[in-house]
């Protein structure tokens, strides 16, 4: 069974990296996966399969008639809120997909912001049309049963990736806090500012060593280089390639400050406070899920020092979630796999329990 993989890989973004490679790690040991991506030798590299340049549509289409299935492997690939190109791209192979009869599978989507007419009614005529639908949160669960699909509903298969230790991190002075910051136009100068002048007033309180985690380092790194510079000692920038390395960075923190949705996830699995700075609804959705503290980027920002005791408070008397709420998390996320089995075969590797 040979399955052609589409999702945002091989730009380098640890959230959708994360995705793939807990995708690899669920799927039956009959199926043989094909990744589009846009660095072919890196995802070969990384996880030791095959993958095709996702620009090459003379190879796709090749790959696409060899293949008994396509697959959307997750994230929230059907959103027109950065550009029409992007479900323009994902719609037409899927579309190309089951006008060729394959199998064809939407995978721990999220759905949306969706502000284009043509984008809807194409989006709900596709997922109507797939051989099975699973998605990560309630609003895209909702979004297609308005559709007319049924759908599963479970979290975000990355809660269920088995994490990798990241050397580099044992160097480091504890205690230790991660802060994960992309740029956005709600991410402005007066909230940078008032981020950075907050860390540096809780560094003085606690001693904490600041951790600045570029999830994808080529639209990142200019974020925490300049939160470095500004903060000076007692900060550290780290660039794990493989997404469980990334995973495993954040076990060894004490409090997780992020904008990245896969940054919250793997915080709060790894059993960290955290605390969610809000660009998207998909972040604001899950921390609302979680119960986690929180802040909408689109709002004036508070006063530093307001924001440092609130991290104080939250890094002193806060509580990450109990073994036994990430083990309920990452069983349900494990329904994502239970899907791909029922499909395409029963036996397989799949993703190990955690302890």
């Amino acid at each position: 069974m040979r399955v052609l993989i589409s999702g945002y890989y091989g730009y380098g973004n640890g959230g959708d990296e994360a995705l793939l490679a807990t995708l690899l790690q669920m799927l039956p040991s009959g199926v043989e996966p094909v990744v589009l991506s846009a660095q072919p030798t890196v995802t070969q590299r990384l996880y030791g399969v095959r993958a095709c340049n996702r620009w090459q549509w003379g190879d796709i289409w090749r790959e696409l008639r060899r293949s008994q299935g396509f697959l959307w492997g997750g994230g929230s690939l059907i959103q027109d809120s950065t550009s029409w190109a992007s479900p323009l791209y994902y719609l037409g192979l899927m579309t190309l997909a089951q006008g060729l009869g394959r199998q064809t599978v939407a995978w721990a989507q999220g759905v949306g912001p969706l502000r284009r007419w043509w984008v809807r009614q194409w989006a709900g005529y596709v997922f109507r049309r797939c051989t099975q639908v699973s998605v990560r949160d309630t609003p895209a669960a909702d979004q297609l049963r308005r559709w007319g699909r049924s759908v599963l509903l479970a979290p975000d298969p990355v809660w269920a990736l088995p994490s990798q230790p990241y050397p580099p991190i044992s160097d480091l002075p504890a205690p230790r806090m991660a802060v994960i910051l992309r740029p956005h136009r709600w991410l402005t100068p007066l909230w940078l500012d008032t981020l950075t002048q907050a860390l540096h007033q809780l560094q003085q309180a606690t001693g904490v060593w600041v951790v600045l985690l570029p999830f994808q380092p080529a639209t990142d790194v200019s974020v925490a280089t300049h939160v470095q510079q500004a903060l000076g000692q007692k900060t550290s920038i780290l660039q794990p390639e493989h997404p469980a390395q990334l995973k495993g960075v954040l076990r060894g923190m004490e409090l997780v400050v992020t904008m990245r949705y896969h940054g919250l996830v793997m915080g709060a699995a790894a059993g960290c406070r955290c605390f969610s700075l809000n660009y998207d609804p998909k972040v604001r959705q899950l921390q609302q899920e979680l119960g986690v503290p929180g802040l909408d980027l689109d709002q004036a920002p508070p006063p530093a020092h307001a924001l440092s005791r609130q991290w104080l408070d939250l890094y002193a008397n806060g509580e990450g979630l109990s073994p036994e709420q990430v083990q309920s998390w990452v069983d349900r996320a494990l329904l994502h796999r239970e899907l791909l089995h029922q499909l395409w075969g029963a036996q397989g590797n799949g993703c190990e329990r955690h302890a």
